[in-house]
């Protein structure tokens, strides 16, 4: 661990002491394992105790923590024979969409999803993973490649939203994302979307409208962003917290709303303390998911889709 949220400093003081510990044993012939246990069960129990109760804010810093698998990394964890495919045909290939053919198991899936990056250099190659209308337009075109050869549908989500710029608007932004929400809903074949970490506006729910949509447990899906809330209804990202938690936009509201299907269990302490872990739970919950839903027709595919978006919002 390197970055700390700032809920988290009781258990970043306590592991700082484990560290201190464990090099001043390397240095000494002093034995310190009882102590060394000791501190790592309450440094364990703390953290337990602190994501058992995590707020809806807190989730949000969570889900955008730094340190969090990305696409890339659950490629490499999850899928074989990963074959990008770029470009829209029709103005360049965007960096914060990415996907192209793989191998899920023994099953044959076209993957797409955004990427944020991980330093500097790639968070500003990826556009922190904020869409722009050629890249909703290549996930359109790896859809219809998909549908056309009878090939799964696999989405990771992770974006606080398309990008806004001026550019975007001008390439046609909105209708971009319409576009490929419009495709998701069309698709005759199975489609999983996964909301990985933020799940932020059109620029998400593009990718997003599926079959079956699995949740992490500390990740969060949303219309908007708690600060563009926040600084909608107060006129101040200060109260950011208070938008979070009146949104309703952690997997479990989601879940009882109806807008997921499933919550995929993190590693205690988040995905970014466990990338293996996290990587493996959500590909047992994609295999599950593909298994139920390769036994449909394309017809019924279809219908239990629309069914399933026209049902959300009824009370």
């Amino acid at each position: 661990m390197t970055v700390y949220l700032d809920f988290e400093k009781p258990v970043a003081l306590l592991e700082a002491r484990i560290l201190e510990l464990e090099e001043a044993a390397g240095e000494s012939d002093v034995n310190v394992t009882a102590e060394l246990g000791k501190l790592t069960a309450k440094a364990d129990k703390l953290l337990q105790d602190t994501y058992a109760k995590l707020t809806p804010w807190q989730k949000t810093q969570v889900a955008r923590h730094p340190e969090r698998p990305h696409f890339k990394n659950y490629v490499a964890g999850l899928f074989d024979s990963f074959l990008p495919l770029a470009g829209d045909r029709a103005f360049g290939d965007d960096q914060a969409i990415l996907g192209g053919l793989a191998r899920l198991g023994n099953r044959r899936v076209v993957v797409i999803g955004h990427e944020k990056g991980d330093d500097t250099e790639s968070r500003l190659r990826h556009n922190f993973g904020m869409g722009k209308p050629e890249g909703y337009r290549k996930a359109i075109r790896l859809m219809d490649l998909a549908d056309r050869f009878g090939l799964p549908v696999v989405t990771l989500v992770d974006t606080s939203g398309a990008f806004p710029g001026v550019q975007a608007e001008e390439r046609g932004q909105a209708e971009a994302i319409a576009r490929s929400t419009e495709k998701c809903l069309q698709l005759g074949v199975p489609m999983v979307a996964c909301i990985v970490g933020e799940g932020g506006s059109g620029g998400a729910v593009a990718l997003a409208a599926a079959d079956h949509i699995l949740m992490f447990e500390h990740a969060v899906y949303s219309v908007i962003s708690p600060e563009g809330c926040a600084s909608i209804l107060w006129r101040t990202n200060d109260r950011a917290a208070d938008a979070a938690q009146a949104m309703r936009m952690t997997a479990s509201d989601l879940k009882t709303l109806g807008v997921i299907d499933s919550i995929v269990p993190e590693p205690v302490g988040g995905a970014h303390r466990d990338h293996s872990l996290a990587i493996a739970n959500l590909g047992a919950a994609i295999e599950q998911s593909l298994k139920s839903l390769t036994k449909l027709s394309r017809g019924d595919l279809r219908r239990q889709r629309h069914a399933k978006f026209l049902k959300m919002g009824q009370f």
